[in-house]
């Protein structure tokens, strides 16, 4: 176990120097360095601890499986990951939840798509990323890396929640109002509806499902998704 234990090394490296930096020592640090410099230097750590925890991953040595998984299973973790990737692709356009660089937030006055599903689609695309990989890979280095990454999002989710809440009230308030951090939450209250999700989220979506999960036979040896099943 001495190869996972560098992994959850790296890995808490990496997940808790970001949740530091976005939020307790940000204000402070960019209060002494200024505001681009900050950035360098958050770039930087973020860069270093993301290179140390891939370094350690691919290091580690496999343990063996946890469980034994099957077609189910890759079927499984193939339809969670094209529900990733959708709403990956969705949450690239009109997302109030990306940085403004202080202007005002803008509040859709329709909730559509995969804002309708949750207002964090891109931190439940990577919670999602994080248990389908643990579903089909289950050795101790890879669930320490999807844990940090679920976290990383889930965590960073509701953080962002109340950064917002702080910086913009007004509008945040009302987009809370609207939507809902857990999937389908809001839909099932009645605070939203499914509506379409528009080009950008579902052919962006599927083709990133179907590139990402091509890749993944010339970069790490598996066939997974759709190509498990389909002869290329």
């Amino acid at each position: 176990m001495e190869g996972v234990s560098s992994v959850v090394v790296a890995t808490a490296a990496f997940v808790g120097t970001h949740f530091l930096l976005s939020h307790p020592l940000r204000r402070p640090l960019v209060g002494v360095v200024g505001e681009t410099p900050f950035l360098g230097i958050y770039s930087l750590i973020s860069f270093v601890t993301l290179g140390a925890m891939v370094w350690a991953y691919r290091t580690a040595p496999a343990t063996p499986m946890l469980w034994e998984i099957d077609d189910i299973g890759w079927a499984i973790a193939t339809v969670i990951m094209l529900a990733a990737s959708v709403l990956l692709m969705g949450s690239v356009l009109g997302n109030p939840a990306l940085p403004t660089g202080g202007a005002a937030v803008h509040v859709p006055d329709d909730v559509r798509g995969v804002f309708a599903v949750t207002r964090h689609p891109m931190m439940w695309s990577l919670a999602l990323w994080g248990i389908s990989h643990i579903l089909v890979f289950p050795v101790a280095k890879n669930i320490v890396v999807c844990a940090g990454v679920i976290i990383l999002a889930l965590v960073g989710a509701a953080f962002q929640d109340q950064k917002k809440r702080r910086l913009q009230p007004t509008a945040w308030k009302d987009w809370v109002s609207k939507t809902s951090y857990w999937p389908f939450a809001a839909i099932l209250d009645g605070r939203a509806r499914m509506a379409s999700f528009g080009a950008p989220a579902l052919v962006g979506g599927l083709v990133l499902w179907l590139g990402a999960s091509w890749a993944h036979t010339p970069l790490s040896g598996w066939a997974a998704g759709v190509w498990r099943w389909i002869a290329i």
